[in-house]
């Protein structure tokens, strides 16, 4: 007997419908999966006959095939276990057809025949609501995260047996956990860091300024300076001052995170993510891709919120060269002799580098100047060209003040932020950094002594179009921390001086 189960699979960070067909015939005793299935995919049998078996259910001394529609299209993971369960169920009589009809399947199997969790919830649900279903049946634990797609009915299974009932039945299905809850924009409990606070770092004005205007307008940020100075401490507050995520944003942040197997506490993200890895880290732990199935890297787990690289100049060079075309386009797109994938990639990159090998910079360096060269190649023109801001960052003095806290910051970034999202309402793009250069006259004009300043910074810093363009966008943002409509040559001037050519 034939019988056709919906299910998804992950390609990249968004789901693909899968059309799991089980035929049961007459034969020698067999299990033969087709349809390009990845090794967990194809041991799926001894999951499934063991979970079948210990729900009291026979297991077919026949020939079975199961079929993974489309046949062109590389399937990954274990959330199709409970699909092809069903499809066995239904193909032995076990469950009348009925009950799968315009109902979809995910879940991953245990030997008991309980249902385990499967990452990328959302948007494997998300696509089969698109595909036409009306009923996604999930594992208990992905239920709540999965309910956040409103438009299809989203069902809890615990296990294989209960499943059967509530399926063949009149059964009244169970209802799932709920998840923690989570807090509410603005708490302490949206950044990452409870305890810390930008109170805590003493002087260092221009810096403190220039990663003010980082995250009110989502520039780019590079801070330099010797050990000791202060700039690891400050990058690692800016989460404490960005603005939060607006729905659209919170729940494609949510997608990302759930299909890299991290869904945020609390079923929706309330925080914008910041991510910190390591200066070993991989060309494809940062951009995505690697064998079999391509994952989402680095920056597109910090998808609307920021990068931080500490210790920049010691990343491979290889590894910051391919963050040149994500930081310009804001996607990432990995391509492979069977399919390409595009994964989002919208983030502020944040680093902090030394100025030599040594660290401590002119006058007290102790680095050759073969050294010093070859430290400052490991960081490209081209990726430099791309720091909206950038800024040295000289060690402060004991005796320096401590300055504004986190709390009060954070209501001006917000401020601007919403100032920008009202300007920018209806386009592709909601912040200052994101304005594309072909309608950066629009969205940025400077009129009368701003438009000079401009003309004179560009001309005197011999700046690339891109930097001079990035230099009217910070402008705007800096304007739009002012509380103002008009930008000012001083707003210019300012956003010049928070780009210095450094390391």
């Amino acid at each position: 007997m034939l019988a056709s189960v919906a299910s998804a699979t992950l390609l990249g960070v968004d789901g693909q419908p899968v059309t799991v067909e089980v035929h049961v015939s007459n034969g020698l005793p067999s299990y033969t999966v087709v349809g390009l299935p990845d090794t967990a995919v194809r041991e799926s049998r001894e999951r499934v006959r063991a979970a079948i078996l210990s729900s009291g259910f026979e297991w077919p001394q026949r020939r079975i095939t199961v079929s993974l529609a489309p046949g062109g299209v590389r399937k990954h993971g274990a959330g199709l276990d409970l699909a092809v369960a069903l499809g066995i169920l239904v193909a032995i009589e076990a469950l009348p057809p009925d009950a799968v009809r315009h109902t979809a399947a995910l879940g991953e199997l245990a030997l008991d025949g309980s249902v385990r969790s499967v990452p990328g919830t959302i948007a494997l649900v998300d696509t089969l609501a698109r595909s036409g279903v009306d009923r996604v049946v999930v594992p208990a634990g992905n239920a709540a995260e999965a309910a956040l797609v409103r438009s299809v009915r989203v069902r809890a299974a615990g296990d294989l047996a209960s499943l059967r009932t509530c399926l063949a039945t009149d059964t009244e299905w169970p209802d799932w956990p709920p998840l923690p809850p989570a807090p509410a924009p603005g708490d302490p409990g949206t950044v990452p860091d409870d305890d810390v606070d930008l109170s805590e770092v003493r002087g260092l004005t221009w810096a403190r300024r220039a990663l003010e205007a980082a995250a009110a307008g989502g520039h780019h940020l590079l801070l330099a300076g010797p050990p000791g100075a202060g700039k690891t401490m400050l990058a690692r507050r800016l989460p404490t001052i960005l603005p939060a995520l607006d729905p659209d944003g919170a729940l494609e942040v949510t997608r990302i995170h759930s299909a890299a197997g991290r869904p945020p506490v609390g079923g929706l993200a309330v925080h914008r993510p910041f991510r910190a890895p390591h200066h070993t880290a991989s060309v494809a732990a940062l951009v995505g891709g690697g064998s079999g199935r391509p994952v989402p890297g680095e920056v597109t787990l910090a998808h609307r919120g920021a990068l931080f690289l500490d210790e920049l100049g010691e990343f491979p060079p290889s590894a910051l060269d391919a963050l040149r075309q994500p930081l310009e386009e804001r996607v990432v797109r990995i391509s492979r002799a069977a399919h390409a994938v595009t994964l989002p990639a919208d983030f502020q990159l944040v680093a902090c580098t030394n100025p030599c090998p040594c660290g401590l910079g002119a006058p007290r360096c102790r680095c050759s100047e073969a050294q010093r060269a070859r430290y400052r190649r490991r960081l490209s023109a081209p990726l430099l060209d791309r720091f909206d801001l950038r800024v040295a960052v000289h060690p402060p003095e004991p005796t320096a003040a401590t300055g504004e806290t986190s709390a009060s910051v954070r209501e001006r970034v917000t401020a601007a932020a919403d100032r920008q999202a009202r300007r920018y309402d209806g386009r592709a793009w909601s912040r200052n950094a994101q304005v594309p250069a072909g309608a950066l006259a629009e969205a940025v004009p400077l009129v009368g002594d701003a438009r000079d300043a401009w003309h004179d910074e560009a001309g005197a810093r011999m700046l690339t179009g891109r930097g001079a363009a990035r230099i009217r966008r910070v402008a705007r943002t800096l304007a739009d921390l002012d509380d103002t409509d008009v930008v000012t040559a001083a707003h210019v001037a300012l956003a010049a001086l928070l780009r210095e050519d450094v390391p």
